[in-house]
């Protein structure tokens, strides 16, 4: 049974009893960044694109403050995104950052220059005037780190703005109207290579927009409850658990708004980390007593992957045969109408850009851009707006156990991620056990906490080796680990020579099929966490 309009009309907004920040998107891949920096500073926020905010704003959004992203665009180009208009009559204070500075100084009636000034990467940012966005942070006099990344530049300030700091590359890198409360940046202050960045946002919704900053996870989660109770209704809830902390937290939370209405289906699909099954099953039937099916679908989810190398490919199998399983549980409890899923922020901006916005497509997710078209039940994403650290404090607020709440990321698809190329069980098999052993050594290095996700890939690659006198052949299995805060960006864990040595040693004596391992280096971006 559907909720009717009445009670769903009864649900709270997102942050509808907060201050808050709206946050216009121009397309830059660290977007989502700005408001996991506004977040920490307790301000609720929402990310909309160019091309709707001025609808949000229209339909009653009432942001005590707006930041304008970056994005990949030229404001020289005629068709690139603009603000709305709207946004500037408001009055109330605007952070324009890079792209954005850019067309809000078009927009004012100032000048931008193309491609004559390309700055990417470190700078220093020499403040030249006091205002309320750096104080207490900068000192007029200073030169402080930034992160730049603009091929345009501003040339000519609209009318009564002025320059509080300037770079090398950009002599307007700061500049200011504070009669009307507009402030904007050249440079990046989302992204960690900014070390004040996270300071200046804060002065910016605290000092100027004087935002409270009273959006908790105790507060997001009595208000995820009632939105919860609104959508369903009297309706009757799926929820699909992966076995990881993402779609537990959903389903804990889930039934907290509407108890027994709840039913979980563990779906098994052959691609869990070793022991992981037995793990989940216990949690949910022992730990909590929620509704659980285990559904071992192994065998079905193998067959189809047979001979499946493309990695979307497999996403994409993946993500029907969950649906499939859950329409198949679903009606053996009699029905459901809503499908639960531990959907992130990160899983909507790789698989569809930012929010419906103008950012590029990465990979599809398997509960995102996998899915497909066809479905016979409602979506119910109550995680939808968090970044995996977000879901983690929501966990422990609704008690979850901390072994459980603080394990690593693991991706929906399982294993089958982690083996490029075609999955076979003999693979899978020989990858469960490297993955262990690796795991083992990093927590009794007491490392594991340090680190954001670590786990081992079975490359399609065999080498020769040799074991005593004899010749092998076999699998070369790579290492992850990376630290990251929200895994938008990840920098490779820096591992002692003599870690890396012993758990190589150790994979290569205990796994037979392995001889040979290698530890990846690269940082996202260019590359993503996973391999696939």
């Amino acid at each position: 049974m559907a909720p009717s309009a009445a009670t769903a009309a009864s649900a709270p907004a997102p942050g509808a009893r907060h201050d808050r920040v709206l946050i216009i998107d121009f397309g830059s891949q660290v977007t989502q960044l700005i408001a996991r920096r506004v977040r920490e500073s307790g301000v609720y926020c929402e990310i909309h694109p160019y091309n709707r905010a001025d609808a949000v704003l229209a339909a009653g959004f009432a942001p005590k403050a707006i930041i304008f992203s970056g994005g990949p665009a030229s404001v020289i180009d005629g068709e690139s995104p603009r603000a709305p208009e709207r946004a500037f009559a408001l009055n109330v204070p605007i952070l324009a950052i890079c792209y954005g500075q850019q067309t809000m100084a078009v927009q004012l009636g100032g000048t931008v220059e193309a491609g004559h000034a390309r700055e990417f990467g470190r700078a220093d940012v020499e403040i030249v005037k006091p205002s309320p966005l750096f104080e207490g942070v900068w000192q007029v006099g200073g030169k402080y780190p930034v992160w730049m990344s603009h091929g345009d530049r501003v040339i000519e300030l609209p009318a009564g703005f002025s320059v509080v700091g300037t770079s090398p590359n950009a002599p307007f890198a700061i500049a200011v109207d504070e009669a009307r409360r507009f402030y904007s940046v050249m440079f990046h202050p989302e992204v960690v290579h900014t070390p004040d960045g996270a300071k200046l946002l804060r002065n910016f919704t605290h000092r100027i927009a004087g935002c409270k900053g009273d959006w908790t996870m105790a507060a997001f989660k009595d208000e995820a409850i009632a939105r919860i109770r609104a959508q369903i209704g009297q309706g009757r809830v799926i929820c699909g658990l992966s076995g990881g902390v993402d779609s537990s937290v959903a389903a804990v939370l889930i039934h907290e708004a509407i108890g027994e209405r709840l039913q979980c289906v563990f779906v098994d699909h052959g691609l869990m980390r070793r022991n992981e099954a037995e793990e989940v099953v216990r949690l949910f039937r022992d730990h909590y007593n929620i509704p659980l099916i285990h559904a071992d679908e192994s065998k079905r989810f193998l067959a189809a992957l047979d001979g499946v190398d493309d990695p979307e490919v497999k996403r994409k199998i993946i993500g029907k045969l969950f649906i499939d399983v859950f329409e198949e549980k679903a009606k053996e409890i009699g029905g459901a109408d809503f499908l639960a899923q531990g959907t992130l922020y990160p899983d909507v901006i790789e698989s569809v850009s930012a929010i419906g916005g103008p950012s590029v497509t990465i990979k599809s997710h398997h509960n995102v851009g996998g899915l497909p078209e066809r479905m016979n039940m409602k979506l119910v994403e109550p995680l939808r707006d968090l970044f995996k650290d977000e879901v983690r404090a929501l966990g422990r607020e609704l008690g979850l156990p901390e072994a459980f709440v603080g394990r690593h990321p693991f991706p929906g698809p399982g294993l089958a991620i982690r083996v490029p190329g075609a999955v076979t069980r003999e693979k899978l098999d020989i990858l469960r056990q490297a993955d262990a052993i690796y795991l083992d050594e990093i927590r009794k290095a007491g490392l594991y906490d340090e680190i954001w996700q670590a786990f081992a890939v079975l490359l399609p690659v065999r080498t020769v080796g040799v074991m005593g006198d004899g010749r092998t052949y076999e699998f070369v299995c790579a290492l992850r680990a990376v630290t990251s805060t929200d895994g938008m960006t990840a920098d490779f864990f820096p591992f002692p020579m003599e870690f890396l040595a012993r758990a190589a040693t150790r994979i290569i004596n205990d796994v037979k099929g392995v001889n040979r391992v290698v530890y990846d280096i690269t940082s996202k971006p260019p590359g993503t966490i996973e391999w696939e």
